[in-house]
């Protein structure tokens, strides 16, 4: 990396093409994030009286937005993430768009209150209703292998519901931070309803000191266990995304075509650099050779280079330390008999951060590679006699965020989908459902907790207060004061009435139970 003289007050954006830095944005003071915090507090006051609607139709407004500002957001995710221009509009311009589209249309249904009728007998006098009210200042610390899609994923439901946000960008990727703060703005949001922090842990432990309501966090289960522990401490609920150790099961009657397009896609996209990736491959026996040699053959044609090339396909890792990391991954698999087929090398020729994409077979759980999140551009690939084992040692991890089946018949692969551990599993696709607004995104173990996107999403971001109004207004409640032996008579008709079995139980005990209801109480 070229060194170039900073000081504390400023954070350098850097090409990972290159490995020169290319500016070098404002950090944000730690002694400012409490200012921040109240300011995000009194902008939130108003904008929870705002109608859903009006919410939702400014909303729509920030697509206007994002739309005029694709080609700028663009040039900003390519050149401090690395990635391919085309992924950058896919992966990052079109999930942001969408999202957007998407509450906007929707976020009044989303938020419209429920009726709750009541099945028990004790309560059919009542009416319930759930009512949806935004929780305050929403606390997000985001990734920087999304740096639009998944804060804004994150921002646009939180502010439909009716939050504020403070939201710690990446600080590999200040820039998006600038220019998502920008739309906002531009957007005609209120002054402090949307602020991006930018700067490092120190920061995103004083977003958590400033206490928000509630804390979304991506990132590493390293850093998420810290920041779990911090938000603990304070009794601060969270929501963590830490990545994933995704397995993709090809079955034998798998078309063999796609199965290995998706495989050599789902490996390399971004470098690898995905928590969706396909980290674990399980073919069955008896197409694991046709298959293997299609994704070396379409591994091969990849070409590598900066995401500003429109030809190149596979970018940069995004810093040096993840190069050696790959390194260090595939000697490991190597010296315990994987085979590398195709790859497996740094490419300084290109640039510091540039790794081949690279093939493995003959790999195994007591891998390294098979064990942790790889992050990298790394395809392994593990023959399993039939599907039974290949679900079984697809589980085999502590990991649980997304899986992917391929067959020929869908509902087989529905019925093992059922059986993987995941909060994901598609048949015959893979990653796509990050980016489908009405599927929650979330895992378990150590792939964190809660979930983001779609209704199960926006319900993290929400109280859900129930509202009872008692149809009996004038009438005690059989349960109150004064006890009596008397009451516990009734009371044990009403019970045998209520739960005893069929219609001859209900007449048995009908009379008994209703002098709990109307008796005497003593008042």
């Amino acid at each position: 990396m070229v060194a170039t003289a900073l000081t504390l007050e400023t954070l350098a954006s850097i090409d990972p093409a290159t490995g020169l830095v290319r500016a070098n944005f404002e950090r944000t003071p730690v002694l400012q994030v409490p200012q921040l915090m109240q300011k995000a507090r009194e902008a939130q006051t108003a904008w929870a009286k705002v109608p859903v609607k009006a919410r939702c139709a400014r909303i729509a407004i920030l697509k206007t937005k994002i739309l005029e500002a694709r080609d700028r957001l663009a040039d900003a995710v390519v050149a401090e993430s690395g990635k391919p221009r085309v992924e950058a509009k896919f992966a990052d311009v079109f999930v942001s768009l969408d999202t957007a589209d998407y509450f906007a249309k929707n976020g009044p249904a989303l938020l419209r209150a429920d009726s709750i009728t009541h099945h028990s007998t004790a309560a059919k006098f009542k009416s319930g209703t759930l009512y949806y009210e935004p929780l305050g200042v929403l606390g997000i610390i985001s990734s920087w292998n999304y740096p639009l899609a998944i804060p804004m994923g994150q921002i646009i439901p939180a502010l439909a519901a009716g939050n504020a946000v403070l939201c710690k960008a990446s600080d590999f990727t200040p820039e998006c931070g600038v220019l998502m703060e920008k739309l906002f703005r531009d957007a005609g949001f209120p002054e402090g309803l949307v602020t991006m922090l930018q700067g490092s842990g120190d920061v995103g432990q004083a977003l958590i000191d400033a206490h928000p309501d509630k804390l979304f966090f991506t990132g590493s289960v390293f850093t998420g266990r810290h920041v779990a522990e911090a938000c603990a401490r304070q009794l601060i609920p969270s929501v963590l995304e830490l990545g994933g150790k995704d397995a993709m099961v090809v079955l034998s009657d798998a078309n063999v075509a796609v199965a290995s397009s998706a495989a050599v896609w789902g490996s390399f996209t971004n470098c690898g650099q995905v928590c969706l990736s396909v980290e674990r491959l399980f073919v069955e026996a008896s197409v694991a050779e046709k298959f293997t040699r299609a994704c070396v053959e379409k591994t091969q044609k990849l070409k590598l280079g900066p995401g500003q090339d429109p030809s190149a396909e596979i970018g940069p890792l995004i810093r040096p330390q993840h190069v050696q990391r790959m390194n260090e991954l595939i000697a490991d698999a190597v010296e315990r008999g994987a085979k590398v087929l195709c790859g497996g090398r740094p490419r300084p020729d290109l640039g510091p951060n540039f790794y081949e994409p690279t093939v493995l077979t003959g790999v195994n759980s007591s891998m390294q590679l098979f064990r942790d999140e790889t992050f990298g551009p790394i395809l392994a690939i593990q023959v399993v006699r039939d599907a039974d084992e290949a679900v079984c040692l697809a589980n085999d991890t502590e990991f649980a965020l997304a899986a992917s089946i391929w067959t020929a018949d869908n509902g087989r692969g529905q019925s093992l989908a059922r059986q993987l551990r995941a909060g994901t599993v598609m048949v015959n696709d893979l990653l796509s459902g990050f980016a489908i607004c009405e599927a929650p995104h979330g895992g378990s173990g150590l792939s964190g907790w809660g979930r983001t996107h779609g209704r199960a999403g926006l319900h993290e971001m929400v109280n859900v207060k129930y509202v009872d109004v008692d149809g009996l207004k004038g009438m005690q409640k059989p349960w109150w004061y004064r006890y009596g032996a008397e009451l516990e008579k009734a009371a044990d008709s009403f019970l045998n009435f209520e739960f005893g079995g069929g219609l001859a139980s209900k007449v048995r005990h009908a009379r008994g139970a209703l002098k709990s209801m109307f008796r005497d109480h003593g008042f």
